[in-house]
């Protein structure tokens, strides 16, 4: 894949992703961001209201990868239908489709197997996270992306895949790899390790390394009081964001960090940089959603005393935001009983203690769980930590345990 200052491999392209990502946008050079991940004090409503328009509609600049190297304004031009684009996660955003176009769609009067209707949604701006321009004879005639295409969802009010935006929410249906592996100018090799991802994953690092590890896309919401954002806590919100930005998303600026070797520079810089402030408002005004209806509250308690107690869960999710990252504390590999290959990638070479926010609002929100996925439901991260910690729970206190996550 071409690289700003390009390391040819490739590979990542794609989304904006990454796991831990705070959600992609780019920030100011990770040697000079002294922003820190906490933020106490009050919101600016006008820069949030900025912050809003970069993260859903701005590309900062990446079409110069999207269209002009991977050519997917031609593939979506002629193959994509929105049956197909639908079916690799791809999402409408029913708010900006006019009346009319609500009642043809109720009315099955709307071709959705013709990609011409594809191209008439991105003209809508329909489509949650890619942006397209298109000419007078409705030729698509580049594409890019946002932040919004991985850390946004819809609540499906209208059909599935349609409804109302969910800012923050990972789009666990995105089928990130599938989506890229659809240009027609990468090699054979680098399309199999796209299509190996499947739904919900994605590897931030492949283009940087070639390895191939992907993780879970994460949520994006709850960041204003978490001190180090992504799963391995190498840094800021404010850094991983530049990362993914222009690292993954392949938007204009720059992003070194001599602790993982890498040195990206894909000018100019000034395309990014006055959007820095008001995309980082928005990001900490995206709150953590509300818990699911239905819960037996009499678990709920019982769960939270074995969180406190017999659990052992408080030893390390501590605090207001449930992790002990905010006081600095990061975990080795064997600690946690995570891969130590996926640490070896990062700065740290460590964990972080993951906030506990949103962890289940189906059906967005209900695992997997772990940076690889590997739990793919709370009772499956409650039965990772009972060997490992050695505990000595009963079914009933796992279950109850179960509730308690749900409720957080």
């Amino acid at each position: 894949m071409p690289s700003n200052n390009r390391r040819s491999s490739w590979v990542g392209v794609a989304a904006l992703i990454a796991f831990g990502c705070a959600v992609a946008a780019v920030l100011v050079s990770c040697q000079s961001d002294k922003i820190t991940g906490i933020n106490n004090g009050p919101l600016d409503p006008a820069l949030v209201a900025q912050g809003k328009t970069i993260f859903r509609l701005d590309t900062y600049g990446d079409e110069t990868f999207w269209t002009d190297t991977l050519q997917l304004n031609q593939v979506i031009q002629s193959g994509v239908s929105p049956k197909t684009a639908l079916a690799v996660g791809l999402k409408v955003d029913l708010d900006t489709l006019p009346a009319a176009v609500k009642t043809a769609l109720q009315a099955g009067q709307i071709n959705l197997d013709d990609p011409a209707t594809t191209v008439t949604l991105l003209k809508l701006g329909a489509v949650v996270g890619v942006i397209g321009n298109v000419d007078a004879n409705n030729n698509l005639t580049s594409v890019g992306i946002t932040c919004a295409l991985c850390h946004s969802t819809v609540d499906n009010s209208f059909a599935a895949g349609i409804g109302h935006r969910l800012d923050g929410w990972p789009n666990h249906d995105l089928n990130v790899g599938a989506i890229v592996a659809l240009s027609p100018v990468l090699p054979a090799s680098a399309k199999a390790v796209y299509n190996s991802w499947g739904p919900g994953k994605y590897d931030p690092r492949f283009n940087l390394d070639g390895q191939n590890m992907p993780v879970v896309i994460p949520a994006a919401f709850g960041l204003r009081h978490v001190a180090k954002e992504i799963y391995t806590g190498d840094d800021t919100i404010s850094y991983w964001n530049r990362y993914v930005a222009v690292t993954q998303m392949h938007g204009h600026g720059s992003f070194v960090d001599a602790r993982i070797g890498v040195n990206v520079n894909n000018p100019p810089a000034n395309v990014t940089t006055a959007k820095l402030a008001a995309l980082r408002e928005y990001q900490f005004s995206l709150t953590n959603p509300p818990s699911p209806s239905g819960l037996d509250q009499a678990a709920v308690s019982r769960g939270r005393a074995v969180f406190t107690g017999d659990g052992k869960c408080a030893s390390c999710h501590v605090g207001d935001q449930l992790t002990d990252v905010n006081s600095g504390k990061l975990h080795t590999p064997s600690e946690v009983g995570q891969s130590a290959a996926y640490a070896q990638r990062s700065a740290t070479k460590l964990y972080r203690t993951t906030p506990l926010r949103g962890l289940y609002n189906p059906p967005q929100l209900q695992g997997p769980y772990f940076h690889d996925g590997s739990a793919a439901t709370l009772e499956d991260v409650v039965n990772h930590y009972v060997p490992l910690l050695g505990l000595t729970l009963t079914a009933q206190q796992k279950a109850d345990l179960v509730t308690y996550l749900k409720s957080l």
